[in-house]
């Protein structure tokens, strides 16, 4: 016992030895970084005095304030930044899904302001602005070296009033100008609509009506053909959706999923982290579903393809994701301002962090350009005869009435999908992946082994 005790305090004293070496030149770094960092304080005050003291006009100090904060913000990545008391009063009346504005999501990329994706039945959406566009000038000023919030502020105007976009478009080989009337933009989250025996629900953002309206139109539709088993399936259309609120992101995942993780968030610490589980019951009954993506689809739409991708419960199709895998969070400031800082990166079922990957199609299908009618190529079609223009060819009386009425039903189907083709190529492959899936699904039931009930 005696030697047990000795052996126990002279590790102990050891112990005192180590911890005394090691934390002295730590002490020692902390003090030296503390220091330098006061000195630091010390230079901007110095600056910000010379400024208000020499610059060549007189400066509000609170704006050069502002500035700094938010230049210390941005410097961090795209997404940081300060918001002023009408920044983000603004910001509050975009997620409840009502603002004033072109409708068109932004960010920055080497200085220049690019679009994310234009919003559905926007200003801007109707001005044909493209995800991927640059915007260089905005009323013959440039945006280069301005900071995003700087940039936005310009585009920011009365109601009514018009602005001049200056656009640098891939495959354009000169800038163009672009007209735009602002307006009060109304966010309707969810379209839902129905085509042939496929829903399909257009999610154009991620606000507090995200979900309940998704709910509600997939019920009407559904009520609509007279009971789920009228549906073969269901389009997610998240196709230039720039994203917004992860616990809306959740939601829709949690609406198909009926178990298992639906997103991990992680941050600086392991304390920062949180995990999001789908809960049983799916809206669509187990229905299959495709979801519709593009470089126009960002955070909380990647968030929603990479769930259901990695559960298999979705053919994801189109092509790359925007690749915006970070979690930002407001945090209010006296005086009405709010910082946004980036906190977490999100993470897909599998572990996969898609920051600057973007989810990858499961089916690429590239959306061609639109062309403009080729009347040549109208009138050769039109000029084609079939066996029923021949001259004495024989009339098909064996069919019924109802069998008839059938074809023609079948036939009026089928030019409807050719018509969608032509109109929206990426969501007509998409209802077609789900037309073969349910005509394939009454043979693999009458194929599928039976167990002996003995």
């Amino acid at each position: 016992m005696k030697k047990l005790l000795m052996a126990t305090v002279a590790g102990t004293v050891l112990g005192l030895v180590v911890t005394t070496q090691v934390a002295g030149p730590l002490i020692a770094q902390e003090a030296e970084r503390s220091s330098s960092v006061y000195e630091q304080l010390d230079l901007f005050g110095d600056i910000f005095e010379r400024i208000r003291a020499q610059y060549v006009e007189e400066v509000d100090p609170a704006d050069l304030i502002e500035a700094a904060i938010n230049g210390m913000l941005t410097s961090l990545d795209p997404h940081s930044s300060y918001l002023s008391p009408d920044d983000a009063a603004d910001m509050r009346l975009q997620t409840r899904g009502e603002f004033g504005g072109l409708g068109i999501e932004v960010t920055q990329e080497e200085g220049w302001v690019k679009v994310v994706s234009p919003m559905d039945g926007t200003p801007a959406d109707a001005a044909g602005m493209m995800s991927g566009d640059f915007i260089t000038a905005v009323d013959g000023q440039s945006t280069l070296g301005l900071t995003l919030d700087e940039a936005v502020e310009m585009m920011r105007g009365p109601v009514g009033s018009e602005i001049i976009i200056t656009v640098v478009r891939e495959g354009q080989a000169e800038p163009f100008d672009v007209s735009i009337i602002r307006d009060t933009i109304r966010m309707t989250a969810v379209r839902a609509r129905t085509e042939g025996d496929t829903v399909v629900l257009r999610i154009s953002t991620f606000n507090d009506q995200t979900y309940p309206n998704l709910r509600d139109g997939l019920t009407a539709q559904i009520e609509e053909a007279g009971g789920i088993e009228n549906v073969n399936g269901i389009v997610l259309d998240l196709r230039n959706n720039p994203g917004g609120l992860l616990n809306q992101a959740v939601y829709v995942s949690d609406a198909f999923l009926e178990a298992g993780e639906i997103v991990s968030t992680r941050g600086r610490l392991p304390s920062d982290g949180d995990r999001y589980n789908a809960t049983p019951d799916d809206l669509a009954n187990g229905l299959p579903i495709v979801v519709l993506i593009n470089g126009g689809s960002a955070s909380a739409s990647e968030i929603v393809a990479g769930a259901l991708q990695d559960h298999r419960r979705a053919i994801v199709v189109g092509t790359q994701s925007f690749g915006k895998g970070s979690v930002q969070t407001v945090m209010p400031l006296r005086g009405d301002g709010a910082m946004r800082l980036t906190t977490a990166r999100y993470y897909t079922p599998s572990g996969r962090s898609i920051q600057s990957l973007g989810i990858s199609p499961d089916i690429i299908v590239q959306q061609p350009p639109r062309r403009p009618i080729d009347e040549e190529a109208v009138d050769t079609e039109a000029n084609v005869r079939a066996e029923a223009d021949l001259r004495g060819a024989l009339n098909n009386t064996s069919l019924t009435e109802d069998e008839l009425r059938v074809i023609q039903e079948d036939r009026a189907r089928a030019e409807a999908a050719a018509a969608l083709r032509e109109e929206d190529y990426q969501l007509a492959y998409a209802i077609d992946i789900l037309k073969g899936l349910s005509a394939l699904a009454p043979a693999a039931m009458t194929e599928a082994p039976v167990a002996d009930a003995n």
